[in-house]
């Protein structure tokens, strides 16, 4: 790093994506920006937020910011663009927020210009050190604490929250639906539908669209009574990082049936005895999809275990004030740093 000027150790400027704010475009990478941001206020930082939305837009950002100032980069902005990151690293501090690795050689170049990288699971944290041997630190996404969802008898009220695109895998989850079309079920599927609004539209055209709801995104407390009213978290993902949604549902006391892919089974974790609050299939097969909802319909014990591994669960949860302490970290680290 070139001759900086001294920062102050509580400043810190954050580069978050475009629409950050906009409820109409939910996000898990846009929750955590946020959560952080207000959590490193009350921690005492000045935060000073900058939102951009291209290449050309992130250059301009880091222009304007002061010499030996630090940067924290949302990663969806940054690792595409090692041209707007490369020509600051002498002179900002800049610390790259990773949320889900691109594994190309523009983020290698971008992640090898910054001082520091945090990643919000152990899964991408060895990603990352796979790909390009770096190292990194890890600050796992919070989540607010939830009233009980009362759950039912039956076990039939199905909740997917995801935006409907091909990551999250709702084209699987209404395969493995069919499966268990002799069942009752309700299922209803919170998410934006204008993300890719060809795929959404596919998906809503399966032969089980009377059976399941699409609603569009939510949030806040039309979310909450989503989750209340829900007895079973269906997440069918090809990629996850992490997986916000399956602690949301478990600070709720709500079992999760999921893809095992990224971070998903750090985010489920286990109850006192080591018992997952939920099912893991492969991703991508309807088939081991619908095997598993049979299970849980079917088996009034296995829903017993799963609820009471779930609860259990809930009582270790992080909150998002742990979250901004972790990424507090790094930041005081790079500030501390001596200039060469």
């Amino acid at each position: 790093m070139g001759e900086l000027r001294a920062a102050a150790v509580t400043e810190v400027h954050v580069i978050v994506p475009e629409g950050i704010d906009d409820p109409a475009r939910p996000s898990g990478g846009n929750t955590y920006d946020r959560r952080v941001c207000d959590g490193l206020a009350v921690l005492g930082w000045t935060v000073h937020r900058h939102a951009v939305d291209e290449a050309a837009a992130l250059a301009r950002a880091l222009a304007r910011i002061p010499d030996g100032a630090v940067v924290l980069l949302d990663g969806l902005i940054a690792s595409p663009a090692p041209e707007a990151l490369v020509p600051e690293a002498d002179r900002l501090r800049q610390v790259v927020l990773v949320h889900m690795p691109l594994a190309d050689a523009r983020e290698r170049e971008a992640l090898e210009a910054a001082a520091a990288v945090v990643v919000t699971s152990e899964w991408t944290r060895r990603r990352l050190e796979e790909l390009y041997g770096l190292r990194v630190h890890v600050a796992e996404p919070g989540v607010d604490a939830a009233g009980l969802a009362a759950g039912t008898p039956a076990g039939d009220a199905l909740l997917c929250v995801a935006a409907v695109t091909p990551g999250k895998g709702h084209d699987v989850l209404l395969d493995g639906l069919a499966t268990v079309g002799d069942l009752p079920w309700r299922c209803t599927c919170v998410g934006s539908l204008v993300r890719d609004p060809e795929f959404a539209d596919e998906v809503r055209r399966h032969p089980l669209r009377d059976r399941v709801r699409f609603t569009g995104p939510r949030t806040g407390a039309e979310l909450d009574r989503s989750y209340a009213t829900a007895d079973l978290l269906v997440l069918a993902s090809r990629a996850e990082s992490y997986g916000m949604v399956v602690t949301e549902a478990l600070a709720r006391g709500v079992p999760v049936l999921a893809a095992e892919v990224g971070g998903v089974t750090e985010a489920l974790g286990h109850g006192h005895d080591g018992t997952r609050p939920g099912l893991l299939v492969p991703p991508g097969d309807p088939a081991a999809l619908g095997a598993a909802l049979r299970r849980w319909l079917c088996d009034s014990e296995l829903r017993g275990r799963l609820r009471r591994a779930a609860r259990e669960r809930r009582a270790t949860l992080r909150d998002w004030e742990e979250t901004a302490a972790e990424v507090a970290v790094p930041l005081t680290e790079v500030a501390a740093v001596v200039p060469r």
